[in-house]
This record gives C-alpha cells, sequence and structure tokens, in this order.
C-alpha cells in the first residue's frame, strides 16, 4: 500500500489521474444525454471515424501535435455525423446500417493511414495508443486539452440543459415552440466529437465508448431524474476512471481497460442492488405482488364460502389450494386490517372485508363483460385474464369501464354484478330498475350536492329506480318522479335497501 501511494508523488501519475478524472467526469454527464437519445451507436462510430483526422494531423503537422490531433478528430467526426445523416435521409439504408457503413470505412482508412506511417524511419505512430489509450504519457498539454474540453461540455450541458431536455424527451413539442431539433442534435454530436478526443489519451477510441454509455445507465438503474441521473452518471465516470487507475497500477496492467471493467462492475452492482429497478428489488416487487394476490383471492372466496355458510380455514385452504399455514398467516394479516374477525377457528368477514370482497368481484365480472362486449372475446376465453386483472385494476378505471358498458347488470356468465359498494354504497346508475336505495349526505363533491337541491333531493331521501336508458335514468323520489341525466347519475351516491347478489364468485 506504500507503494500505491507513492506512485502519486510521480508527475506523470498525477497527470494521468486528472486526465481520468476530467475524462469520467465529462464522459459520464454527456453519455446521460447520448444514452436516453438512443445514439450509443453513434457515439461508437464517432470514436473510430476520427482516427483519419488523427493521421492526417501527423502527416501535415509533422509529428504529434495535441491541438493538431484536436482539429483533424473533430473535423474527421463531423464528417462522419454528416456522412451519416447524408445516408440515412438520402438513400434507402437503415439507421444502423448507415452508422455501421461509415464507421467502418473511417477507421478502416485510419488503420491504413497508420500502418503507411509508421513504414517510415523514425515515426512512431502506434496505433494500439489510439484504440486503446494510453494514460501514463498524458503530457502538459494534453492535460489542458482536456481540462478545456471538459470545461466546455459541462458548462455547454449546463447553460443548453433545456434545448436538450425538450429535445430528448419531447421533439414534436421542441419544434412547435420554435427549437431546431436538428441544430441541437448536431451541437450534441459535436459535443460528442470533443468528448471522444480527450478521451485519447486515456481510454483510447475503442473504450470510450465504454465510459460514455456504461455510467449513464448505471445512473438510469438509480434514479429517473435526469438532473439526478446527469450528476450520479459524473460522479460513476469519476469513480469508474479513479478506481480503475489505481486497480491498473496495483495489477499493473493497462489503464484504459481497467477503467471500462471498473465501470461495468459499478454497473452490475446497480443491476443488482437498485432501489427500484434492481433485480433484488424487482423479485421483492414480484414476491409482494404474488402475496397480495393470494391475499385478495383468500378474501373473494372468503365472500364466496361466507354466501354459503362454509366459511372455515379449511374450505378456504382447499380452495385456494394453499398450505394451511400460509392461510393462517394471511387470516391474521387480515384479521389486522380490519377485514376478517376470527374467533378461534370461527371466521367472518366485517364489513369492511364485504366491501373490499365485493370490490374484487365487481372488477373481475365488468373485465370479463368488457373482454366480452368490447375485445370480442368468447366467456370460454375471459376468465383467466380477469383473474390476472382484476387485481391491477384501479377504482377509476372500472367506473370508466362501468360507465362504458352502459352499467351492466349481469357478466357474460350470467352472474350479477355488484354495484359500486363503499361499505354499503352504490351510484345511482348502477341500480336495477324498481330496486330502493336512500340518497347519502356525503356526494362526491359540491356539484353533485348542488344538483340534488335543484331536484328536490334531499340527503336520506327515499327514492326508486323506476325506468333507466343509456342517457337517462328515472326515479320516484318523494311525492314527486324525477329524470336525471346518466352521466350526473353516475356520480350520486346512495345506499341500496334491497341487495339480490348472493351468488357464488
Amino acid at each position: 500500500m506504500h507503494d500505491f501511494f507513492a506512485v502519486f508523488q510521480e508527475v506523470w501519475a498525477v497527470r494521468a489521474l486528472i486526465a481520468s478524472s476530467l475524462v469520467g467526469i465529462m464522459c459520464g454527464a454527456l453519455g446521460a444525454f447520448i444514452v436516453l437519445r438512443n445514439m450509443s451507436l453513434i457515439g461508437d462510430a464517432l470514436s473510430h471515424a476520427i482516427l483519419p483526422g488523427v493521421v492526417i494531423a501527423f502527416v501535415v503537422m509533422s509529428g504529434y501535435s495535441a491541438m493538431g490531433f484536436f482539429v483533424g478528430a473533430v473535423i474527421a467526426g463531423l464528417i462522419s455525423a454528416a456522412g451519416i445523416t447524408w445516408i440515412q435521409q438520402t438513400i434507402r439504408t437503415k439507421n444502423d446500417a448507415a452508422i455501421g457503413i461509415v464507421f467502418t470505412a473511417m477507421f478502416s482508412i485510419g488503420v491504413i493511414g497508420i500502418s503507411w506511417i509508421s513504414r517510415n524511419e523514425g515515426v512512431h505512430l502506434d496505433l494500439k495508443d489510439f484504440l486503446f489509450g494510453n494514460v501514463l504519457t498524458v503530457s502538459d498539454d494534453d492535460l489542458i486539452l482536456t481540462a478545456s474540453i471538459t470545461s466546455f461540455v459541462v458548462l455547454s450541458i449546463i447553460v443548453l440543459y433545456r434545448y436538450l431536455f425538450i429535445s430528448t424527451f419531447q421533439a414534436v413539442i421542441a419544434e412547435t415552440m420554435g427549437f431546431s431539433v436538428k441544430l441541437i442534435h448536431y451541437f450534441l454530436m459535436l459535443l460528442l466529437s470533443f468528448a471522444v478526443v480527450a478521451s485519447l489519451q486515456t481510454v483510447g477510441v475503442i473504450l470510450v465508448v465504454a465510459m460514455l454509455i456504461t455510467p449513464a445507465s448505471t445512473a438510469l438503474l438509480l434514479s429517473d431524474k435526469l438532473q439526478v441521473v446527469i450528476l450520479l452518471s459524473a460522479l460513476l465516470g469519476l469513480l469508474s476512471a479513479i478506481s480503475g487507475l489505481s486497480m491498473a497500477i496495483i495489477f499493473e496492467t493497462t489503464p484504459g481497460p481497467a477503467m471500462a471493467v471498473m465501470a461495468t462492475i459499478f454497473y452490475l452492482l446497480a443491476a443488482f442492488f437498485a432501489p427500484k429497478k434492481g433485480l433484488l428489488a424487482r423479485s421483492f416487487a414480484r414476491r409482494s405482488q404474488q402475496r397480495k394476490v393470494e391475499i385478495e383471492d383468500l378474501l373473494k372466496q372468503a365472500f364466496k364460502l361466507n354466501k354459503r355458510a362454509q366459511l372455515t380455514m379449511e374450505s378456504l385452504a382447499q380452495a385456494l389450494e394453499l398450505p394451511a399455514r400460509k392461510v393462517r398467516r394471511y387470516l391474521r394479516q387480515l384479521a389486522e386490517a380490519g377485514l376478517i374477525r376470527m374467533q378461534g377457528e370461527s371466521l367472518s368477514l366485517t364489513p369492511d372485508g364485504l366491501a373490499r370482497a365485493t370490490g374484487l368481484v365487481r372488477a373481475h365480472r365488468l373485465w370479463e363483460t368488457y373482454l366480452t362486449e368490447e375485445v370480442g372475446l368468447t366467456s370460454e376465453q375471459i376468465h383467466d385474464d380477469a383473474e390476472r386483472f382484476e387485481h391491477l385494476l384501479t377504482e377509476e378505471l372500472l367506473d370508466e369501464v362501468d360507465q362504458q358498458l352502459g352499467f351492466p347488470r349481469v357478466d357474460p356468465h350470467g352472474s350479477p354484478i355488484p354495484g359500486k359498494h363503499h361499505a354499503g354504497t352504490a351510484v345511482l346508475a348502477g341500480l336495477n330498475v324498481n330496486e330502493e336505495a336512500r340518497i347519502l349526505a356525503d356526494q362526491p363533491d359540491a356539484a353533485v350536492s348542488a344538483a340534488l337541491w335543484k331536484l328536490n333531493l334531499d340527503p336520506n331521501a327515499r327514492i326508486r329506480l323506476i325506468a333507466k336508458d343509456a342517457e337517462l335514468v328515472t326515479i320516484q323520489g318523494p311525492g314527486q318522479t324525477v329524470t336525471i341525466d346518466t352521466q350526473l347519475a353516475s356520480r350520486i351516491h346512495v345506499q341500496p335497501l334491497v341487495h339480490s347478489s348472493s351468488d357464488p364468485i
């Protein structure tokens, strides 16, 4: 360990550390937009396509020149970007094929050029250094160039954040707002070319793609907010660069590949342990959803068996085909939630449990009806889908389905569909003809209460539904007959005074 820290007393090691850190921050921050805009393959293409520019700069400048390499590489990158765009827009060639055609051609020209130059006596232009980088040979000029490019890229992202954000996620809206999406795209390509050039000495043209893509992909596993993603990606790029350089010094290997490997290790750690998107979190979420489904199925079966006066722990276990120990555990959870009463081996549903079970029945049968009437499936095809989706449908979506179907009273199998019950409540439009109910004082909003007041329907008034169709509902109220728009009737809460649903689920 003493020898490890002693290395960083050397000037070349400090230069390598600073250059690697700058490249990690720059590639990480820029990579967030590259990944989100599906430009990863373009990044790979540009990293290879700049090689002819480096060769030409070497010839023109008669040797190694950091600024010459920068100018030549940027020009080659822009030519490649323009060539890719021209092929994509002018010739009927698929996007990924156009990218592959251009970058392989440019890369091949660069390799041929380096091979040709290297034949001359006294010329040292090692292809390996361009492909994989050689951060240990970073000069002061390289460091100044890298720092300048990093500052420009980071400052551009900060200043143009709004434009980059909207063109990344809402390109059409950006166009309507007067933003040139194409100009933003080309500017991002310019920044990408800068980043590739700045990374030549550190990780090389091949591995720069890893520094652009892997930290950003890791950050996207950890957050959904773009600003946080950019910061995390820059931080992960910095950590990958520093840890990769450290590993290269400890194990005496090449720094560029070591940085790429460390970036991949961070990605794999996030892939397993990310709070929401990691494999472990998703596994826990699946298990939690499975428990939720089993508990709701238990509640539904309890409702069914209760109707038959057969509700016991043994009958529940048999109906659900679950171990008795698991059924007992679920029953304790339902009892703690106030949905089940447990008195020894005696079981019964509480009013809240009855309302919850009725809601599950409603969801199942409404979805079966929707699949039959709107999707066109047969009654034999719908049960399994309804069993799966009844646990996922929200109350708002069920209300929309109920209204779209015209408040059906029976499902395709002929079983009655319960109305919208919340501890004994329903909606007026969901009542059957001749069914009686009581107007509730607790309505969904002031507009419904005001409409009832105008109709002279007071809270707790007893009414009977005498007719209804798709547009109107007619009720017999205290001393009057009232016709109500179906849309309004679907929002009026009532308490049914007659319950006829006793069929098994």
